[in-house]
Parts: C-alpha cells; structure tokens; sequence
C-alpha cells in the first residue's frame, strides 16, 4: 500500500498551534528550525524529514498521523486530537485537558 504525506494537514496544523506566536519565536521554541522553513511547511511544502520530525515532536503527535493511504485513513485517537488542538473554540488548557484524557481512555486495557 503506497501512502502520501498530508502537506495540508501539516500546514494546518501548525497554523493553528501556532497562533499568534510569530514565525521567529515558534523557530526558536521548536529549535533547529529557521522561521523561513516553517513559513515554507506552512504553505504546503513538504519538509525535510528532520523538520518534520521536530515539528511532529511540537505538534504532539506522531509522524504517522500526516501519512495518508489512498483511502485517507488515519488513526481514530490521532484524529479526534488533532480536531482538538485544531478547534478554535476550546482554549488550548481545555483541549490539552480532554486530550490527556483521551490518551489515558485509548492507553486503558480492555478485557483484563
């Protein structure tokens, strides 16, 4: 099964973690990446795997969370996280606060 990386997914993403901090100061808080790198992810371009990598390590999620097969599956958790961080109606402290406990419900082992 061949799989594509989701640039808009990323793009998005960072756009909406971001915020109002500028390019600069999430370069620096994110560190190893330039400001004009981010504006570049930002616009949809594919990053280098490094970038990526740290930008996934900020995002809070895992890098297989913008990999998309042809069908666009993606994982069920993954996905609701990402709505989380993404709604603009959720302060972040009440997004992080359901998000803890959606990782804590997906971590719960079912039939002891």
């Amino acid at each position: 099964m061949s799989s594509q990386l989701d640039t808009e997914k990323l793009a998005t993403m960072l756009k909406t973690k971001r915020g109002t901090l500028g390019l600069r100061g999430l370069a620096y808080e994110i560190g190893g990446v330039s400001a004009s790198t981010l504006s570049r992810i930002e616009q949809g371009k594919l990053p280098d795997i490094d970038t990526f990598l740290k930008v996934c390590e900020w995002l809070e999620v895992s890098p297989d969370f913008f990999s998309k097969n042809k069908k666009g599956d993606y994982n069920t958790k993954e996905k609701v996280v990402a709505h989380l961080r993404a709604d603009k109606n959720l302060s972040q402290e009440t997004a992080e606060a359901i998000i803890h406990m959606i990782k804590m419900a997906y971590n719960t082992k079912v039939g002891y």
